[in-house]
């Protein structure tokens, strides 16, 4: 489809046990498409395959069965694996390990350098993409300086550098303190609200889903649920049943609605608590 970002058409995974003889199923029979300038969040328990699935969308997996589309490109024909990785950049858990560089100006042009880039357009881009992630002012630091927010963030501005359409992040605020998690999906909003970039984001913290334009829930390789975050948070007893949480305020509104009290089941936010408190009354 013309306003497709990601494909993915009946995606089968196996991986090999340990014995190397039976194998193990980490991806069912997925399928699901990401439109471009969509902000879709992906959650899930560990080892429900959502960072499995993050993987094929960037081609650094394969399916084992079925196929994986980035932008009408099959990541299993060789050909397009260039152009696969300019279109969809990815930013990992530890940004340790996508830093390369001693300086943060340095780091950002580490990809426009590989891709060929001209020495101007890549000055151009570094700056762009610093201040993109807010982090300009941190240009000629040490990334080693860093708190874990602005390393992230730096991550981010390096696959930025690169001019993608879609950036997919896989639990990039997994090991940050609350304020370097707000930094980061802040950053994420912006960068898809303001610039146009499609997101997916891959993550077990559920009010990173709030804002989100959809929510994919994923068990056992398999995709089952799929809707709005307000659609997708309503389902408490369905989602406490796969071993998730679901946001505060929508946990607070369950809970006051199994005491009695008639609240509105699908509230996500705290104002929104506040104004259906003040309803009530």
């Amino acid at each position: 489809m013309e306003n497709s970002m990601l494909q993915a058409q009946k995606v089968y995974f196996y991986y090999k046990r340990q014995n190397n003889e039976d194998f193990g199923i980490a991806l069912d029979g997925i399928d699901l498409e990401v439109h471009k300038g969509e902000f879709l969040v992906v959650i899930g328990h560990n080892g429900s395959g959502k960072s499995t699935l993050a993987k094929h969308f960037n081609a650094i997996l394969m399916p084992s069965d079925g196929k994986i589309l980035v932008d009408g490109m099959d990541t299993r024909d060789k050909k397009n694996l260039w152009n696969i990785r300019q279109r969809a950049g990815m930013v990992f858990q530890n940004p340790d390990n996508q830093i390369v560089a001693t300086i943060v100006e340095e780091d950002v042009a580490f990809g426009p350098e590989n891709l060929g880039v001209p020495p101007v357009e890549i000055r151009k881009r570094v700056d762009e993409a610093l201040k993109a992630v807010n982090m300009f002012d941190y240009a000629h630091h040490g990334p080693h300086l860093l708190s874990g927010g602005q390393k992230q963030r730096v991550a981010i501005a390096g696959v930025l550098a690169m001019k993608p359409e879609c950036i997919i992040l896989d639990e990039p605020t997994a090991m940050l303190d609350p304020a370097g998690r707000k930094e980061v999906i802040q950053t994420i909003k912006r960068l898809n609200k303001e610039e146009g970039i499609t997101i997916v984001l891959i993550t077990h913290f559920m009010e990173e889903a709030v804002d989100a334009d959809r929510v994919v829930v994923m068990e056992r390789g398999k995709i089952v649920l799929e809707g709005s975050p307000r659609q997708v948070f309503s389902k408490v007893k369905e989602l406490k049943a796969l071993g998730l949480d679901v946001p505060e305020m929508t946990e607070l509104a369950y809970e006051l609605r199994q005491s009695g009290i008639e609240i509105q089941e699908d509230i996500l936010t705290i104002e929104e608590m506040v104004d259906a408190i003040c309803q009530s009354k």
